[in-house]
Formats: structure tokens, C-alpha cells, sequence
């Protein structure tokens, strides 16, 4: 009677720990993919205002004299391209 309670108590042990070593693994992964997620917003947000505000500027040194205009409009435009790049991806996910 005793060996059977013994075998019973390891049996439990061992299927409590599979279930907790599989419960870690799976917030371990949901942790990595919400990171993963998170930065990719960030680039899709930011990559497009650099990329406006770099070729405004760009476009205002070619021109005679001080000149924000390309600078400022293509800056808005990236604002506007990187929130809809995140919105799109944000919806995506749900």
C-alpha cells in the first residue's frame, strides 16, 4: 500500500512540473513575440519620418537660399505614412 501511494505521489510531481515547464515555455515565447511586436512598431512608425525628414532636407539644400518647405512637408507626410503603417499593423494582429 504503501509503494502504490509512493508511485501516485511521483506520478503527480512529474505532471505538475510538465505543466509548469510548459506553461513557462509558452509566456517565455508570448514575452519574445510581444517584444518582437513592439519594436516593429516602433521601426514602422519611425522609419518613414526619418526617411521624409532626411530627403526634405535634402531637397532644401539643393535649393538658393533658406528653405524649410520639403523639410517640414515630407516630415508630415512620414508622420502620416508611419501612423498608417501601425494602425495596418496593429489591425492585422487582431
Amino acid at each position: 500500500m504503501n509503494h502504490k501511494h509512493h508511485k501516485e505521489h511521483l506520478l503527480m510531481q512529474i505532471d505538475y512540473r510538465i505543466r509548469r515547464y510548459k506553461k513557462a515555455r509558452q509566456e517565455k515565447s508570448s514575452i519574445l513575440a510581444q517584444t518582437l511586436f513592439l519594436g516593429t512598431l516602433g521601426l514602422v512608425l519611425v522609419l518613414p519620418i526619418i526617411g521624409g525628414a532626411y530627403l526634405g532636407w535634402w531637397l532644401d539644400s539643393l535649393a538658393d537660399g533658406y528653405s524649410m518647405r520639403w523639410t517640414l512637408s515630407l516630415l508630415l507626410l512620414g508622420v502620416l505614412v508611419g501612423v498608417i503603417n501601425v494602425y495596418l499593423l496593429v489591425r492585422e494582429q487582431d
